[in-house]
């Protein structure tokens, strides 16, 4: 293998100071691009007024990037249409807020054709590419239609939905034909590679040819599941850093006497923000005597703001979160802080030191990398104790989490004071296992055992199946 190329919807290229986001896709690719020489290719971020195919090449922290600009309609229809409110909804089993439209269809076909036409020149014969994320679901089809016949490789970062959830989506057929363009498709756990197998079984007359092998629309695919971690190494180091300490103080500042519970998510409706906010509301209730021995922090960074059912939900916790505090709170105290900013990782990690109970809640999630960065900030001798959702792709691989079912209010709030009440012995017995599978389920796990299994093949495109 020459060089790998790295694909995703945007190229987010972190600084190498602690400046990142809390998502953890970015840290993810600049990993693999660190370890495989390479390029990371993707949108800028930016818009023009003509589409060019024009290339941004830059090098920031050993990895770099080639970006291209899209036209306004592109963004609309690509990225805020076809992307977030049609697939993204719909894989997160929110089919009640899918926007099913022609115009978002023909975009996100556009837009992926735009990429393959701007990264194939890029391509030398022996590059293996690996393609990131629901955005770009046909980009190898347009890349075998313009000649590529280089490994590609497919990850899904989110959930695969159930059959019977998938067939909602229009053209659903002719989506799923495209991802046989690819010689490697991953998906985060064992469940969203069956709800796959099962779509293909049902619905292209596939079959199982061995365990991984799939046969169906005339040709073959390999699939698999590989769950995604973060760079521990790389975080070890950053709650040690002078930036994450002095936060873990301050926030050990701030709750003297009380105990903090924090919840760091995006602002979305799978991050199940509402639901939380119940649950805490609950326990408030239920247990009146724990009530000032308690803050809630809830960071949610705001996101898609473009997008009609983000405003909503926006609006929805805004008014949730002052109920709680204007309920519950006195003159001197308030159960619940709810911010909606970036916080550098390095922070991150202090605020996750700081606190007894990180609570992980979402309705569904592909994986979901603040539970395993809140384990690996714990105090080996006083850990946290760690709150996770069943609907969590982390969920199968962090079974000593404390896991709940996150649309039941009562669930959460019991949750909550059995994490309060839990004793050392315990909390350290439950914080080694779970750490133990975050070291060794890394990011470099993922990112080798992906690869690996990418690469190990023959380097030419296998052909179509004979009838």
């Amino acid at each position: 293998m020459s060089r790998l190329i790295v694909v995703s919807n945007r190229v987010n290229l972190p600084s190498g100071d602690g400046e990142q986001s809390v998502g953890g896709l970015a840290m993810a690719l600049s990993a693999a691009l660190k370890q495989y020489s390479g390029i990371w290719f993707g949108w800028s971020g930016q818009t023009t007024e003509t589409f060019t195919g024009e290339l941004n090449v830059q090098t920031v922290g050993g990895v770099t990037a080639a970006t291209v600009d899209l036209e306004e309609v592109d963004l609309e229809e690509y990225y805020n249409g076809y992307a977030n409110k049609t697939l993204w909804p719909l894989f997160h089993y929110r089919n009640d807020l899918a926007a099913f439209d022609r115009a978002f269809d023909k975009g996100y076909v556009r837009v992926n054709r735009r990429f393959a036409e701007t990264l194939a020149p890029l391509i030398q014969p022996d590059d293996v590419i690996w393609v990131h994320d629901y955005h770009l679901i046909p980009l190898a089809r347009e890349l075998r239609a313009l000649g590529v016949t280089n490994r590609i490789g497919f990850f899904l970062h989110i959930p695969w939905p159930a059959h019977q959830v998938m067939i909602n989506l229009p053209r659903h057929r002719q989506l799923v034909e495209s991802m046989f363009d690819y010689d490697l498709c991953g998906f985060q756990t064992a469940e969203y590679q069956q709800a796959f197998e099962e779509y293909v079984l049902s619905e292209a007359d596939g079959a199982v040819v061995r365990p991984g092998l799939l046969k169906g629309f005339g040709r073959h695919l390999e699939i698999g599941a590989f769950p995604i971690g973060i760079d521990a190494p790389e975080f070890a180091q950053m709650v040690k850093s002078a930036r994450a300490r002095r936060m873990r103080d301050l926030m050990a500042a701030h709750t003297v006497f009380r105990n903090l519970i924090v919840g760091v998510d995006r602002l979305d409706y799978s991050k199940g923000l509402e639901e939380r906010f119940l649950g805490f509301e609950q326990f408030l209730i239920r247990n009146p005597d724990l009530r000032r021995e308690v803050l809630m922090l809830q960071i949610a960074p705001l996101s898609r703001e473009a997008v009609e059912a983000y405003q909503e939900i926006r609006a929805r916790l805004d008014s949730l979160s002052g109920r709680i505090n204007g309920e519950f709170a006195d003159v001197d105290w308030a159960p619940f802080r709810w911010v909606n900013r970036n916080y550098r990782r390095d922070e991150l990690a202090g605020i996750y030191g700081a606190a007894r109970v990180g609570l992980v809640t979402p309705l569904r999630d592909g994986m979901n990398l603040v539970a395993k960065e809140y384990v690996a900030a714990q105090d080996p001798e006083d850990p946290g104790v760690l709150i996770l959702s069943r609907f969590a792709g982390a969920a199968r691989q962090m079974q000593d989490a404390l896991l709940v079912n996150p649309n039941s209010p009562e669930e959460v709030a019991d949750a909550l004071k059995r994490a309060l009440a839990m004793e050392k012995p315990e909390r350290i017995r439950r914080w080694s296992t779970l750490f133990e599978n975050v070291q060794r389920e890394d990011v470099a796990a993922w990112r080798d055992a992906f690869v690996g299994a990418l690469t190990s093949g023959c380097l030419q495109r296998r052909p179509a199946l004979v009838s």
